[in-house]
């Protein structure tokens, strides 16, 4: 069973989330602002946190930059402002999903399936090495690490799953909602500038190679180097 912490100041808010959470087959567990879920996840690990941003003694935008600290738990931000800086500004801090308030409670657990779902999928079994290299950039799927002339990318766990997807169809035309559906996984409800702020934060992280990620007006985006030319 997966454990999610819910973290909200709003007592309504927390309650309606664990209704459908634990309809879901989900185990829940609560904290009522940043300072206790920070204290919460350093004694234990959940599969998944639903963080709210504006909350009192600490803010989910801080917690959730101390979580990363020591957790790599995937986070989902709850917010009732929707405007891209703070979309971009959690992204950037590690969350792997952005929802604006008022939500819909089916949708969230659509979106908590899927970022659970996608977080275990990683396969390590085989001993095997799974790598991609172009001069300088090195992409390794197996241990999940990108670096550039030998120094390693820092990048949110949703960078890593869409710049892996990209990679992997090096050269194909990807349409917006096949990316959409391949790394959300989920039918998607909310803004599609999201996908549009992943690439703009993929390309700020991958620097001198971010010409490698081609925008097909229209269509929606292509991974390739001068060697698909």
């Amino acid at each position: 069973m997966a454990k999610i912490l819910v973290v909200d100041d709003e007592f309504r808010i927390r309650q309606i989330i664990r209704k459908y959470a634990e309809f879901e087959g989900y185990e829940v567990e609560e904290a009522v602002d940043g300072m206790q879920a920070i204290e919460i996840c350093r004694k234990k690990e959940f599969d998944l946190i639903i963080m709210d941003v504006m909350m009192p003694e600490l803010d989910g935008f801080s917690a959730c930059r101390e979580i990363r600290k020591f957790r790599d738990t995937p986070i989902i931000m709850l917010s009732a402002r929707g405007e891209e800086y703070d979309k971009i500004h959690g992204f950037e801090l590690g969350s792997d999903d952005y929802v604006v308030k008022p939500f819909s409670p089916k949708e969230l657990m659509m979106r908590v399936g899927a970022v659970i779902k996608r977080s275990g999928s990683t396969d390590q079994k085989s001993g095997k090495r799974d790598v991609f290299t172009y001069k300088g950039l090195e992409v390794d799927f197996t241990a999940r690490i990108v670096t550039i002339d030998g120094k390693r990318v820092e990048m949110t766990p949703k960078e890593y799953e869409l710049f892996f997807y990209m990679v992997r169809n090096k050269g194909i035309a990807l349409t917006r909602e096949s990316l959409i559906s391949e790394v959300w996984g989920y039918d998607f409800f909310g803004d599609e500038r999201t996908l549009d702020t992943h690439i703009k934060l993929l390309r700020k992280s991958l620097g001198e190679y971010s010409k490698c990620i081609v925008t097909l007006r229209g269509v929606g985006y292509r991974f390739e180097t001068d060697e698909d030319l």
